[in-house]
């Protein structure tokens, strides 16, 4: 079976356009514990931080398929953020918390493959009972 790489960062892509396109803030969340995560230390709680990524926000944002990066600014000093993919644990609208929450997954997790979906089965279905209401 072939090894897909991650869907993650074309659902952050999506996602963040479309909180965006609604005129929401996009926020990101970062577990900040995992390898090469570059944040300001001292912003960092209980291992996580919370980001806004809006284009009021950050500058020269990049969603790649490895990492996202920005330049933020954080007590007036501007500073690189960079968070691989697979740091990234969940994208949302400020306003509404609306977005996704994705699973922690190891470093070298790239993705889900078909085997972990559900077994599709072939049970055939009843046909639908319609009843006359008056």
């Amino acid at each position: 079976m072939m090894n897909m790489t991650s869907n993650r960062p074309y659902l952050i892509r999506a996602l963040y356009e479309w909180i965006a396109d609604n005129g929401l803030t996009p926020y990101i969340a970062i577990n900040a514990n995992m390898p090469e995560v570059v944040i300001p230390q001292k912003h960092i709680k209980n291992g996580k931080i919370v980001l806004n990524i809006s284009q009021q926000a950050i500058r020269d944002l990049r969603v790649g398929n490895d990492a996202v990066e920005c330049k933020a600014r954080f007590g007036g000093k501007i500073s690189h953020i960079y968070a691989p993919i697979n740091a990234i644990t969940a994208i949302f609208a400020q306003e509404t918390g609306r977005g996704m929450i994705f699973p922690i997954e190891e470093e070298s997790d790239k993705g889900g493959t078909v085997s972990e979906l559900p077994p599709v089965t072939n049970k055939k279905k009843s046909k639908p009972h319609l009843t006359l209401v008056k």
